[in-house]
This record gives C-alpha cells, structure tokens and sequence, in this order.
C-alpha cells in the first residue's frame, strides 16, 4: 500500500498504540491497523496517510521536458504544469497545524504559493439538480435515505427537480444513525456512486452524479426544451398552415397555440377549445392537473382529461388538435368528428416530425451534483496566523479556491462558502471522519507576495520540485 508519512513521531500509548490527531475523534491505533476512517495508519509507529497525495497534469507539446537537456531531472513535465491537489494530502487538525503541504512554484514568471490540504466539513452537503418534469415530491418534503432524513427537497428550476442533502442539523443534530446514514449519503453522492433516496409522499429517486435519474424505477431520457409555453413559441411557425390547434401539456404552464401570442401573430383563428386550469395570459394556463408520472409531469394519462369546453361557434368537423408533452415523449393526433368530438387519428408525417424534433432539442436527462460547504478555522488557520485575512484575499480574487484541483464557486457575503462540480473532480476525491464530517480536498493559491501580506506560513513553504520527487504520488493526466 501506497503511503505518505505526515513526517512525525507519536509518542506511544504502549508499546504498540499510537493515537491519531486527524479528526476529533482521536483514534488508538496498533501498529499495521488503520483508524475509523482508513485515512491514517499506524506504520511501524509513525502516524501515516495512506492514501498517495494525488497530482493532476495538463500536457501540451511546449509543455514537456527536453530530456537531453543537463539538468533534466526525470520529470516528464514541466513543473509548472503540475497541480497539487489536497486529495491524500492530510488535514490541518488540529487547528494550530499548518497545512500539510505550502507548495511554492513559478507560473509565467509569477512566484506563487499553494496551500494544500484535506478540510474536515461538519458544515457541508450537496445540492442535486434532476433534470427531469416527473413529480418527486412536494417543495420542502422531507429526503430519506436508509430509513432517515438525509434532505429536502428545494425550489423546482426549469425543467429540474432540485433536492438539498446533507447539512449539519443532520449530520450532527439528529440520532446518531441520522449522522451516520446523511454522512455515508454524501460520501457516496460526492465520490459519484448510485443512491437511492426517497421522498416523503413522493417519488423514489436513484441520483448519481453525471447519470440519467431513475425515478419509481424508470429512466429518464430527456429534459424538457422548455415550459408549455416556451414549446407553443418555439415551434409555433413550424405547426402553422398544418394543424388548427396544438395543445403543450406541463405541469407549469400549459400552452395552447391559437390563443397564444405566437399563433395570434402567425394570425391563426381560435379553434374554440378551452383547457382547464387557470389562465394567466392567452395561451398560458396554470394548474391544468395535479402533479405527477404523466404528460409533462402531471398526473394526466389521457390528454383529452384537460379539455374542458369545445366552443361549437368556432370548433368545426374536421378540426386537426395536436396534443403534445414538453418532451415529445408523449403525442396524440385527433381530428374532431361532426359533434366536434376528438377522434383518435394517425399522425401524419409532417407532424410527427416536428414531435421528433422537439425530442430532439432536449437535452439528456442528468444528475448533478453539487458539493458546498464552509471553510472554517482549521482550513483558514492552516493558510494564516490571521484568517480574516484570507477569507477577504479570497473575496478580492487575490486568492483562488480549488477543490482537487477544480476552480470552486465562492458565494458572496461573509466566509468562505464554496461549491463545486464532483464530477469535475478526480474519482474518489472525498472521504469521512466518524464525528461524523466530510472530508474535502482543498487549495488556495495565491502570489508568494501576498501570502506573506496576509500573514501566511512562509516558513513552511517547499518547492514543488521536492514534492514531484516523492515517490507517495498518484499522477492524473488532464486532456488540454
């Protein structure tokens, strides 16, 4: 096993123990043993990171080393096209330590600093967006995952469902199954495995970042072009001269093209056929039916459900009514008979190809999933002797935050509140300490002047060729 040494003794509890300063929970470990996290082990009585310090690394042609060059040390690349990523770097717990590693380096002439290192997240979780129209369940209503509330379930966003997992009132404010279930939730949602997840009067949804959902057991396979309406206005003058009335089911806005904008000014008259639900401008009807796994994410099965009136003073015999989803997954083609009612008919080829051409200007159904979390004091104190110092660095753009080496999103206001793609991340970027917490790779870089400004650990600073030299490394290669 690959292992990197933090570089100092422990005094021993006996002859064969030595005891873990990691995380809080400040495991005894015997020697060949590993602690509650497997993170660190007890190697012939050093305290040791087993995981390789993982380090990414973008070729180009003017980027690798001449090897006949006198000094070529080995290296394949450049220094300066190295990253240090925190994954299997080690954590600044207790908060008085610096980081485990303050990599000095030179980028276009710029000597610059990265401070490396594993946070150790209480205050964490995931924001998962689905794209999808099904119904999962109510705003608000509660997430389950084994049994215990993991989440909720947030604001729908157009044409996603969106779930908030993890937090720290469940990982330390509920039964301590409750943390230890939302903790293996986000461990596994963050490294990019399956998990299936429940809502409470809703649906069973099973996420997995940069996958299709699979939703009461069925996958998704696109997300919508747009709201009912959005479709009416897009392919409005495609439908026109070919049909007399087109009929957009969604659980948001329902469209009906005679009446909306889009085919009043293609100056189509009105076919007289009314929708439920309530109207909110021409064309545009909200609450047409109750949510649902049907046409457009309502509950309806049979789209004629939400007609409500045919006005016999402008419908006719022989009316054309297209009745189509967001998606295009669900179609139907009537034609109204002489008591003006919509006799199923079979779909003529020129409509069935603007169906499929909705179809084919939805996007794959995906999960994402986004890992946020707060930067506190061991983080911050790992960086600095005055961490105010860098949580403003950071707001001024002075100093970058990355997570395994992937630019993370820093919120406005006050700390440092970041999110991040995991997908974009190395595989098995994320692990756990049984406190329980996340534990999340993270860097700061930032100029060598303004480290030293900002009251940094100049003295612990080391080249990044001596870390290249370690033998302790997992190299990832990045397409450029």
């Amino acid at each position: 096993m690959t292992k990197t040494s933090t570089g100092s003794k422990r005094q021993p509890l006996d002859q064969d123990l030595i005891r873990c300063d990691a995380c809080p929970v400040l495991c005894r470990i015997r020697v060949g043993q590993t602690g509650a996290c497997d993170r660190y082990g007890n190697v012939d009585g050093v305290l040791t990171r087993m995981d390789p310090l993982v380090v990414t690394e973008t070729a180009q042609a003017d980027t690798l080393a001449q090897p006949d060059q006198a000094d070529w040390d080995g290296n394949i690349l450049k220094p300066q096209n190295v990253t240090i990523t925190g994954i299997g770097s080690g954590t600044t717990y207790p908060d008085y330590k610096p980081a485990p590693f303050i990599v000095g380096a030179e980028v276009d002439g710029v000597d610059t600093v990265t401070v490396v290192s594993e946070g150790v997240f209480s205050y964490c979780g995931t924001k998962i967006k689905i794209d999808t129209d099904r119904y999962v369940g109510d705003e608000t209503a509660a997430v389950f995952a084994e049994g215990e509330q993991v989440g909720h379930v947030t604001t729908a966003e157009y044409g996603s469902q969106m779930l908030a997992i993890g937090g720290v009132r469940h990982l330390t404010g509920g039964s301590k199954k409750e943390g230890r279930v939302t903790c293996d939730t986000l461990l596994r949602l963050c490294n990019r495995e399956a998990v299936t997840l429940n809502v409470e009067n809703g649906a069973k949804v099973v996420v997995q970042a940069g996958k299709p959902p699979i939703i009461d057991d069925v996958q998704e396979e696109r997300m919508r072009v747009g709201c009912g309406s959005a479709t009416i206005g897009i392919f409005a003058p495609q439908w026109h001269g070919k049909v007399d009335e087109v009929i957009v089911v969604d659980d948001h806005i329902t469209g009906v093209l005679s009446e909306h904008q889009a085919g009043q000014f293609l100056q189509m008259p009105l076919s007289g056929i009314r929708v439920r639900g309530r109207k909110s401008t021409p064309g545009r009807y909200f609450q047409v039916a109750d949510h649902g796994a049907g046409w457009g994410g309502t509950d309806i099965t049979d789209p004629l459900d939400i007609i409500s009136k045919i006005d016999p003073e402008r419908a006719y015999a022989g009316m054309r009514l297209l009745m189509v989803s967001t998606t295009g997954q669900d179609s139907a083609w009537y034609v109204l008979d002489e008591n003006l009612v919509p006799v199923p008919t079979a779909m003529p080829e020129e409509i069935r190809q603007i169906v499929d051409r909705i179809a084919e200007n939805c996007e794959p159904a995906l999960c994402t999933v986004l890992f946020m979390a707060g930067a506190g004091g061991s983080l911050r104190a790992g960086v600095t002797e005055n961490p105010v110092r860098l949580t403003r660095s950071v707001k001024e753009s002075l100093t970058k935050v990355t997570c395994g080496g992937v630019p993370a999103y820093i919120w406005p206001g006050g700390g440092i509140t970041m999110m991040v793609d995991v997908s974009q991340m190395p595989e098995n970027s994320f692990g756990y300490v049984p406190t329980p917490a996340i534990v999340a790779p993270i860097e700061f870089t930032l100029s060598k002047q303004d480290f030293g400004e900002l009251g940094g650990h100049v003295e612990r600073i080391i080249p990044v060729e001596d870390v290249l030299k370690s033998r302790d490394l997992k190299r990832l290669r990045l397409e450029q």
